[in-house]
């Protein structure tokens, strides 16, 4: 397995180039990017911005890990409001676009929510139709994933949504293609569950794998702690990793980042993930 950083571990207005720079230092294999709604790689993002991207990532020596973004939470494919439905669709077709012309294999989608505690105001969608809503977005991008050759990955968030692990799999499934499957966040699933028994069950589905801890006693997102300081069996995951033939990236996503010092928790996780992968060198 490759070790990556998700660009939202680091401080807040730090420019890719520096992220980049400072994920090649601490030792990781790769760096996970973000499409935003403006920025470096916006929603106007051009072929031009994309090989500056490229070319600080080859002179870095450093893989692209992933394409996420926080997108859908803004324009989520459950929405009552059809305009945000179809801005959903439109912001996705532009990930599979972008991660085709970086040589990313699977992008983070968010397929909507039933509830959002952490977003004042959000609206809150009947489970029948969110469900309805969710497997006819997805559906209608299928196409353009396969097209793209890159794998629409369902992340399991804080979205009271596809709840468990058998949900999960149905929903996957449902679309009869290898290009639909999870992106599994192994630190999102604990305070309900256990991560060993959702990969095991995912199986081959499983595109791609987010690293985070979580302490069950904190509750909330208080609980999202660094790595190794949480209640994830670490020693499970890796078994269940192993079982089921995965090899792609496990990526750390850090929120919120330090206060101070922030750039000590990238050199913080990428020792923590040695010691998890069992990397010769683990001190």
């Amino acid at each position: 397995m490759k070790k990556g950083i998700n660009i939202w571990s680091f401080k807040e207005g730090t420019s890719i180039g520096e992220c980049i720079q400072l994920a090649k230092k601490a030792g990781f294999d790769g760096i996970e990017l973000s499409l935003n709604e403006t920025g470096e790689l916006g929603l106007q993002a051009t072929d031009k911005d994309v090989r500056e991207i490229r070319a600080r990532l080859d002179e870095a020596e450093l893989e692209i890990a992933g394409l996420a973004t926080g997108l859908y939470w803004s324009y989520p494919m459950t929405s009552g409001d059809t305009a945000k439905r179809s801005k959903a669709i439109d912001v996705c077709k532009k990930q599979l676009e972008l991660a085709a012309a970086l040589g990313v294999d699977a992008i983070l989608v968010i397929p909507g929510a039933v509830g959002v505690d952490f977003i004042p105001g959000a609206e809150v969608i009947d489970y029948d139709r969110a469900y309805e809503r969710a497997l006819e977005s997805i559906g209608e991008l299928v196409p353009f994933a396969e097209s793209a050759g890159v794998a629409i990955a369902i992340e399991n968030v804080w979205n009271k949504f596809l709840l468990s692990p058998l949900e999960m799999r149905s929903f996957i499934d449902a679309h009869g293609s290898s290009f639909v499957g999870s992106y599994f966040d192994v630190g999102n699933v604990v305070h309900s569950g256990y991560p060993e028994h959702w990969i095991r069950i995912l199986g081959h589905r499983i595109k791609k794998v987010h690293f985070k801890d979580y302490r069950r006693q904190a509750g909330g997102l208080h609980g999202f702690v660094d790595l190794l300081a949480g209640d994830v069996d670490y020693p499970a995951v890796m078994k269940a990793l192993e079982s089921i033939g995965y090899d792609n990236y496990v990526t750390a996503e850090m929120i919120p980042p330090y206060a101070h010092h922030s750039e000590q928790i990238i050199f913080n996780s990428s020792g923590a993930m040695d010691a998890i992968l069992g990397r010769a060198g683990t001190k």
